[in-house]
This record gives structure tokens, C-alpha cells and sequence, in this order.
């Protein structure tokens, strides 16, 4: 039985009512974008009132937290004094406009839009503290730990709970929590966390890590570049300081106001302390040829000569200290061999003149003679080169010169400040070594090195590119510093920028002739030698 189409009214009804349908789709589609825009354009003119409506709206409920929070018996001169300010504004000219402005200003900063701060850190950075807590696994972990901080896919935010990171994304601080069976005491632990901080961190940077035991923390924290553009120049310290270079902020409390071209600014010294009370009589500076041991010397020796006299012993050759020959203070600048003794010798024999003439003094009950107080500053670089030399010529040592100044030159106001190289650090004698509790290196070295010179490890890692200057101090039984030395360079030197020739030039005392320069009383030979009095017996009646 063949089938019957539908009727043609039927085919055409069901047509209209779909092209119906999509129409009043289209519409309502159109109504709710237009709608849309109109609420937009609507929020965007009546956003100050909203604002203002939203702050008075906080401002009150800030009001009320304060009226339930306030005890009963102060509620009653509390509502007196909100009665007596009214007043008072009721009365000023334009007080109750300039209220309502005060209100409406008040309560557009309380009701602007607060978007709270993103939780966490982005995705990169999550990726890299995940990676330094996954690192520090095989060390921070023990199988025997029934709840251990640190395992494999573990929860590092318990371990790193805080975290700074730099405009580059690489950390900044960092705050580590590890278990308290880590043996945080042992140097050698200290040094693989270290070393695997430093790489894991970013490396080319330095980084200082401090250790609290007794809360089971460690804080890590990049340290910027110290500035390696301060020029030498008056430094504002008192007779018997001397500034050695800059270091941190950290552990440094002192500043230094410096000139940096037309700029001031305040700058945390390394200050070395000499004189009678002085616990690090002399100093030791150790490095590689470049790095900046000769700027030391002659940084300290424009400081010594503002209120004393300068002995400089030379063993390089190279006349890194001509500039400062025939300058009035300068007693000697030596070179050579025969030079060398004969001015240490000269020191030797002031340094039991001294002594003696104290020691006189003292025993009648007199002040100390004027020629015994002015500072002496005997400043040696590269010593050992005289040793061989003395050693190959039949002469005396000059080092072994230097141990009454050595011994006694605190007492006699006599400082020795000696700076070597490490390929002949072992040359230097025992005299040396024993008595220069103030130490410098500088320059690139290793852990090992540094704390054979130093006495302590740096609380810092050292890096493999540092400028000339850059380097670590302590003084004595002290903290470890970072330093960087005050540039000082040789002015007659042609590689020198012409600000820092200036610098150094400005500094320098007038240059004097012998035949101009008075002769001063501790280096005349028309005076009478003094009694040969033992320079041991002269210390024992001292002390």
C-alpha cells in the first residue's frame, strides 16, 4: 500500500515555526547583550557611588566592632567626646562641609576594590623549590624517621615556608626547616648543604647562609655585589682606626659617609683598630698577583700618614710605591736588598729606643716623650723575595729583623703590615705568622684556603670571578667579612683612570727634598745613643 504525503499546510506550518523559534533566540540573545552592555555602562557611572556606598558601609560596621568592643564604663565619655567634636564642626565655618568631604574621602579609600594577592608562586618557581626540596632529600632524610620532613614527592612547603624570589626568578631568600638529628655542628655537613644551595640556587652569585642550631633552621640569602667604584679619599675615622675596605650591611653596624662624584652615601666599613689597646697589632694580606694586595698597602699607607710616619719595604720591583717617595712622612721607600736591612734594621733599633725612653718615663713619673707617640707604620710586600736573595748573597734575613717589631711594636706604637702571595706563603717566617692576628685575602681562593689563612670558613661562598680588591677579612678571633678595597691604584700607572690618578694624587702628602725636610729627632745621628739596655729585661719592668 503505497504511502500518502502529509498535507502542504502541514509541511509549511512546521517550517515557520522553527524560523519562529531561531528568531526569538536571536532576540533574547540580542536583549541579554544589550542588557549587559547596559549594566557595564551602568557600573561604570555609578562606580564612585558604589565606592562611597561600600566604604560607609565598612566604615559603619568598623564602627559598631568598636562601640561592642569598648567597655560599658567608657562608652558614656566616649559618645561625650564623638558629641563634642560635632559641635565643634557643627560651629567652624565649613565645618559640615568639610566633614562630609573628610567622610566621602574616607570612604572611597575604604571601599576601593581590594583583589587579593595570588597565593603561592607561579608555576616556574613552584618547579624550582620543588627541585632544591627534592635535592635536599638524601641529605635532610634518615630511614629510621617515623615522620620524615623530607622524602621523595613530599611536601616542600612544610620544609621551605618562606621564600623570596629576584626580578630574574632565581631565589633571593630562602628559609629552610630541616630535622634535628641533621649534624648542623659538623663543618663538613655544613659545607655539602652549602655547595649544593649554591648550585641548585644559581650560581655566579654569592650567598649567605645562617645556621640557627637551636631552632633547626637555615636561611640562605643572596647577597648583592659590592661596590668596586669607591675611590680613596678621606674617610672620617679617628686617630688609630684605619678602614681596611666595605663589607655588608649585615654584620656591620657603622657607616662611613663617602663621595662618589657628585653623590654622598653611607657605607659599612671594615674598621682596623691599632695602638696600645689594640688586640690585632698587625696584619697579614694574602692573594695572586692582581689581586689587589698592592692597592691595600697603599690605601692603608695614605690613611697612616695623616697622623704618623711610613716605612715601605718593596719586594716585587716593580715601583708600585713611587708615588709616595721624598712625600713628607714617608721615611724610606726600599727596593732593594741593601735597603730592606738597613731599614728594618732602623725599626728594630726604634722599636727598643722606644721602649726604653717609655720605660724611663714611666719609672720617674713623666708622660711619655713626644718622639715615642707618633704612629710608625712599616709596610712590606712580597718580603720573601728579600729572603732568597739575602739567602744567596750571605746577608741577614730581613724577617728575621722583624721580630722585635713584631713582638713589641704594640707597646712602642709600631705597626707591621706585610702582604704576600701564595705561592710563597710558606716562606714567611714563624715571627709573621704568629703575631698578624689581623688577616686579608684576596682575590679567587678556595674554602680550604681561606680558612688556613683566615683561622674560620666565610659564612659567604667565595666565586671564581672577582674584581681586584674584592676579597674576605677578620680581625683577629672576629667575624669573617666580606671586603672590597677602596679603589687606590698606582697614579703614575698609564692603565689608571684619570679619576682614580686624581683621587690618589689629592691624598698625597707634599714632597719634601732632604734638604728642606726638617730632620726629625728619631731618625738624627747627632743623638746620643741610648744606653744598651736588653729589650726583654725593658718588657718585664713594663709589664
Amino acid at each position: 500500500m503505497a504511502r500518502r504525503p502529509l498535507p502542504r499546510i502541514l509541511s509549511t506550518g512546521s517550517a515557520q515555526f522553527a524560523r519562529s523559534r531561531e528568531l526569538a533566540r536571536t532576540q533574547f540573545a540580542r536583549s541579554r547583550e544589550l542588557a549587559r552592555t547596559a549594566g557595564d555602562s551602568a557600573s561604570d557611572v555609578l562606580h564612585p557611588l558604589i565606592t562611597i556606598t561600600r566604604g560607609l558601609r565598612r566604615l559603619a560596621a568598623a564602627g559598631r566592632r568598636r562601640w561592642a568592643e569598648t567597655p560599658k564604663d567608657r562608652r558614656g565619655p566616649l559618645l561625650f567626646l564623638v558629641a563634642s567634636v560635632i559641635l565643634v564642626v557643627a560651629l567652624v565655618p565649613y565645618g559640615p562641609l568639610l566633614a562630609v568631604i573628610t567622610v566621602m574621602a574616607a570612604a572611597a579609600w575604604q571601599g576601593r576594590d581590594r583583589e587579593p594577592a595570588p597565593e603561592g608562586p607561579d608555576p616556574s618557581r613552584t618547579e624550582r623549590l620543588k627541585a632544591l626540596y627534592e635535592a635536599l632529600v638524601p641529605y635532610f632524610s634518615a630511614p629510621e624517621d617515623p615522620e620524615p620532613l623530607y622524602f621523595h614527592g613530599g611536601d616542600w612547603e612544610k620544609a621551605l615556608p618562606e621564600y623570596e624570589f629576584d626580578g630574574t626568578g632565581r631565589v633571593a631568600r630562602l628559609l629552610i626547616r630541616y630535622p634535628a638529628y641533621f649534624t648542623d655542628g659538623e663543618a663538613q655537613a655544613r659545607i655539602r648543604i652549602e655547595h649544593l644551595l649554591t648550585s641548585k640556587a644559581g650560581r655566579g652569585r654569592e650567598y649567605h647562609f645562617d645556621w640557627d642550631e637551636e631552632g633547626n633552621e637555615l636561611t640562605v640569602s643572596a647577597l648583592a655585589p659590592l661596590p668596586t667604584d669607591i675611590a680613596a679619599q678621606r674617610f672620617v675615622t679617628a686617630p688609630g682606626e684605619t678602614v681596611l675596605g666595605f663589607t655588608d650591611a649585615t654584620l656591620v653596624r657603622r657607616t662611613l659617609p663617602l663621595t662618589h662624584g657628585a653623590q654622598q652615601r653611607d657605607v659599612p666599613p671594615v674598621v682596623w683598630r691599632t695602638g696600645l689597646r689594640s688586640t690585632e697589632p698587625h696584619l697579614l694580606a694574602v692573594g695572586q698577583p692582581g689581586s689587589g694586595t698592592s692597592t691595600l698597602l697603599r690605601s692603608i699607607a695614605l690613611q697612616a700618614l695623616q697622623h704618623g710616619d711610613v716605612v715601605i719595604v718593596e719586594g716585587g720591583g716593580t715601583g708600585e710605591y713611587a708615588c709616595l717617595t721624598g712625600r713628607d712622612g714617608v721615611l724610606a721607600v726600599e727596593c732593594g736588598l741593601a735597603g730592606a736591612v738597613a731599614s728594618i734594621e732602623w725599626v728594630a733599633t726604634e722599636t727598643e729606643r722606644r721602649l726604653i725612653a717609655v720605660n724611663r718615663a714611666r719609672q720617674a713619673g713623666n708622660p711619655p716623650p713626644e718622639d715615642t707617640k707618633r704612629p710608625l707604620w712599616v709596610l712590606l710586600d712580597r718580603p720573601t723575595v728579600f729572603t732568597h736573595l739575602a739567602a744567596a748573597d750571605g746577608r741577614k734575613d730581613p724577617q728575621s729583623l722583624l721580630q722585635v717589631p713584631l713582638r713589641h711594636g704594640r707597646a712602642a706604637g709600631i705597626t707591621v703590615v706585610v702582604a704576600e702571595q701564595w705561592d710563597a706563603l710558606d716562606a714567611l717566617g714563624d715571627a709573621v705568622r704568629q703575631h698578624t692576628r689581623a688577616r686579608v685575602v684576596l682575590g679567587p681562593a678556595t674554602a680550604e684556603q681561606l680558612e688556613s689563612v683566615l683561622g674560620a670558613p666565610p659564612h659567604t661562598t667565595p666565586v671564581a670571578d672577582t674584581p681586584p680588591g674584592r676579597g674576605y677579612a677578620r680581625l683577629g678571633t672576629g667575624l669573617v667579612h666580606r671586603l672590597q678595597v677602596p679603589a687606590t691604584p698606582d697614579p703614575y700607572d698609564d692603565a689608571t683612570s684619570e679619576a682614580h690618578r686624581q683621587a690618589v694624587l689629592d691624598l698625597l702628602p707634599e714632597r719634601t727634598t732632604p734638604m728642606e725636610a726638617e730632620p726629625s729627632p728619631r731618625l738624627s745621628k747627632t743623638e746620643p745613643e741610648p744606653e744598651p739596655v736588653p729589650v726583654e729585661a725593658v718588657v718585664a719592668e713594663t709589664s
